[in-house]
């Protein structure tokens, strides 16, 4: 054996930061669940779209969730595609006993409420409360095997609203809100809400960035807060 044979036969030894980074670009590759489906996600905008050509949800301080269900059982898929299913029982619960339904897939919010019925997300970031998360839901993907992403939003949401019309706790609409979305966005930074997300009407939903789903920030909220502060220390320590 050469040299150079030798060298390329040897097992490759990291370690440090470039072990953590090999690792990290690994989960990263890794295959996407049976299943998953990349989510849609808002894009950022300074003010709320005018017209009559949108309406508006308020934007929950939570995890982003899918809830599927098919002959597989109950799953609840991550952004990056973890089942969560077992984190979440409330969840879970409620998707197995929707009735006179075989399979669907909801897009949704993980929210924990404090003692105000505020969503808190401290309580799910460092779990002191997994048995009493609930899903804020608004959109439908799936249903009864059929795919629903390229029909409009209305129908989605009502055939949302059809779905989870008797669901247990677990699973709630996010209700979408047809006032002016500067009106919309007002009373949610009133309450202390994140913000809201505007969805243009008639519009399919698509994975990744979407220009037809845009995302009002309120700053005075702790998810906004907080936000800042994580880009302040990333940006400090590179």
């Amino acid at each position: 054996m050469s040299a150079l044979e030798r060298a390329l036969s040897r097992p490759i030894r990291l370690s440090g930061v470039r072990s953590i980074f090999t690792f990290r670009m690994l989960l990263r590759t890794r295959r996407p669940p049976p299943g998953f489906i990349e989510p849609c996600l808002p894009s950022p905008a300074d003010r709320p779209p005018s017209g009559p050509g949108w309406i508006h949800e308020i934007k929950h301080d939570g995890f982003r969730l899918m809830a599927r269900r098919d002959a597989a059982g109950v799953r609840l898929l991550t952004r990056n595609g973890h089942d969560w299913a077992g984190r979440y029982p409330q969840i879970s619960e409620a998707a197995g006993a929707l009735q006179e339904v075989r399979s669907f897939l909801i897009d949704g919010e993980a929210v924990a409420c404090d003692g105000d019925g505020m969503p808190s997300f401290d309580r799910l970031r460092y779990r002191r409360a997994d048995g009493a998360v609930f899903l804020f839901a608004f959109d439908l993907l799936e249903l009864n095997g059929d795919d629903l992403r390229r029909e409009p939003i209305e129908l989605r949401k009502r055939e949302l609203a059809k779905l989870l019309r008797n669901a247990r706790l677990g699973l709630q609409v996010n209700e979408h809100i047809a006032e002016p979305g500067d009106v919309v966005f007002r009373h949610a930074c009133k309450l202390g809400l994140e913000g809201i997300v505007s969805k243009r009407l008639g519009s399919r939903y698509r994975s990744g960035r979407s220009p037809d789903w845009l995302k009002m920030k309120n700053p005075a909220a702790p998810a906004v807060k907080r936000e800042a502060e994580e880009d302040w220390g990333r940006g400090r320590w590179r």
